[in-house]
């Protein structure tokens, strides 16, 4: 019985000596946090999505906090979380436009030539480096194997018909899906944008229609049309400055293929 007691409690003071010497460790060696990266983190959905440019909520809050990124970083919480974090912040949130995922094609299966029959992988970005870039005949288009798809957190893209669709209600911008496009046919647009190119083939108006019957041709009538100055021609496709565009409509009424949305 005095060999258990003893042993209790020689374990006892060990135990005592190592969490006193724990506690003086944590005191010395503590890293100070900013009280306002604890309430930015709060505020922050919690996706840990990547779209803001830094290593999760955790690190968007951290930058916040020491002024190395907006109170308006985050694209999942929009305006509504930025106003928070401004107020904790003490500063303005600043006006931010909500913007969304476009994809840049409207190559579906019925409008689009097939230059083979690939049966393989069902990844975009494994596609791309076999023989012709996959099985449809542009080499800009969506290859429609769905890469995008498997990267959005959000259920916010899916392929119809052979292109990816997104669905504007569900997108919160976090950019994924344009990282992931081998062809980069997707871009972030503003949420409220009317017209939209859906074509990315900068080969001439002969070879597209070859190709795909919703090509853009280089015709450059919708550019004639704008009284805005806010569509361009860039390498044979019709490019719209979001800035400037007054979803007048005129260049789409114009467009003889309609690839304007």
């Amino acid at each position: 019985m005095m060999g258990l007691l003893m042993a209790a409690g020689v374990i006892g003071a060990i135990g005592i000596i190592i969490g006193v010497l724990l506690g003086i460790a944590s005191e010395k060696f503590k890293v100070e946090v900013d009280e306002r990266e604890i309430l930015v983190r709060a505020e922050l959905p919690g996706n840990n999505c990547g779209g803001c440019g830094f290593p999760g909520c955790d690190g968007l809050a951290n930058a916040i906090a020491a002024g190395g990124a907006p109170v308006n970083g985050c694209p999942v919480g929009g305006p509504a979380v930025a106003d928070k974090i401004a107020a904790i912040m003490g500063v303005e949130s600043g006006s931010s436009v909500k913007k969304v995922a476009f994809v840049k094609c409207k190559g579906t299966c019925d409008k689009t030539r097939v230059q083979y029959n690939y049966y393989g992988m069902d990844d975009c970005r494994k596609v791309s480096v076999v023989p012709g870039g996959g099985e449809k005949a542009c080499v800009y288009g969506c290859m429609g194997y769905g890469s995008c798809v498997k990267v959005c957190d959000f259920d916010a893209i899916h392929v119809v018909d052979g292109v990816a669709v997104v669905d504007k209600e569900k997108c919160v911008a976090c950019g994924k899906c344009v990282a992931t496009c081998p062809n980069h046919l997707i871009q972030l647009v503003p949420y409220d944008a009317k017209h939209l190119v859906q074509c990315s083939s900068h080969d001439k108006g002969k070879d597209v229609k070859a190709k795909c019957d919703n090509g853009c041709i280089g015709c450059t009538l919708c550019t004639k049309q704008c009284e805005s100055d806010a569509i361009h021609m860039d390498n044979n496709v019709a490019v719209i400055d979001y800035e400037k565009c007054t979803n007048c409509g005129k260049c789409a009424a114009k467009c003889p293929v309609k690839v304007i949305q």
